[in-house]
């Protein structure tokens, strides 16, 4: 796997594309990987990766960019049922989530101010070593992912999408 160009991008974008691949490549059995914003919107995506590799190798648009939304959707759909459900039951602020599935795992971690971390892992990955990567994720991110560079990442992934459409 490769990782995206950061060509452009501030210090602490790039830190956070080189963490996020270092988490993918790191982990055995993880498939996917989102970073989403409070209100939804994908972030920052291990399937750029496989964008940037499929752009080279002359793809045609398509694929890749819609297993990234739809993994930011679940994502954030589960942050916000949980987070109800936590203000339903008095119980303070959700930390993480885990759906166990037959054919994989579904984890989501809180990082910041309801920017969410999703990991979709295969059904042979190692759950703690994927909740221990990704909490490690979670305390060298959280303190970066300003309104700022939210903002950089999510413009940085729209002239990537544009870019795949040319």
């Amino acid at each position: 796997m490769t990782a995206p160009t950061t060509f452009g991008l501030s210090s602490e974008a790039r830190n956070l594309h080189w963490l996020l691949t270092n988490l993918v490549e790191e982990v055995p059995g993880i498939e996917s990987v989102a970073v989403v914003s409070s209100d939804g919107l994908l972030l920052l995506s291990s399937d750029q990766q496989r964008l940037e590799e499929a752009r080279r190798a002359g793809a045609a648009h398509g694929g890749p960019r819609g297993s990234a939304a739809d993994l930011a959707t679940i994502v954030s759909g589960i942050g916000s049922l949980t987070v109800g459900a936590a203000k339903l039951m008095d119980s303070g602020a959700v930390k993480h989530t885990m759906v166990a599935m037959d054919e994989g795992t579904l984890f989501v971690m809180s990082i910041s101010d309801g920017s969410l971390l999703g990991v979709h892992g295969s059904a042979e990955c190692d759950m703690s070593a994927v909740a221990y990567h990704m909490a490690l994720f979670v305390g060298r991110a959280g303190h970066v992912l300003t309104p700022e560079l939210r903002g950089e990442l999510r413009r940085s992934l729209e002239s990537d999408a544009a870019g795949s459409a040319r």
